[in-house]
């Protein structure tokens, strides 16, 4: 099941466009999972492929960026947002009411 679901979270991210970023919870909530939130953190947390599973476009519900983001840490994702176009404030949070991606 974890698999199966790990899978389906990491083809979603997919299609994250660049400059965009998406909460766990949205992704959760589009799969058709809602109160599976956590376990959208722990996909990507083994996400087994870095740098084609865009994992750094996911963020929390308040727009921030993940504490101990899997590949490097805040500063790690906090660069690969930039690169993309996305702004990230001082407290590491990102706004959502221009970023976050709405299919």
């Amino acid at each position: 099941m974890a698999g199966e679901f790990f899978g389906r979270v990491y083809e979603y991210l997919k299609t994250v466009p660049r400059g965009r970023v998406v909460t766990y919870g949205q992704i959760a909530r589009a799969l058709g999972a809602p109160r599976m939130a956590r376990q959208v953190g722990y996909a990507l947390h083994v996400n087994p492929m870095p740098g084609i599973i865009p994992c750094h476009r996911v963020v929390n519900r308040f727009g921030a960026l993940a504490p101990a983001f899997a590949f490097g840490g805040t500063d790690a994702q906090k660069e690969l947002l930039l690169a993309e176009g996305v702004p990230v404030r001082a407290d590491n949070t990102v706004d959502l009411n221009l970023y976050q991606w709405r299919q």
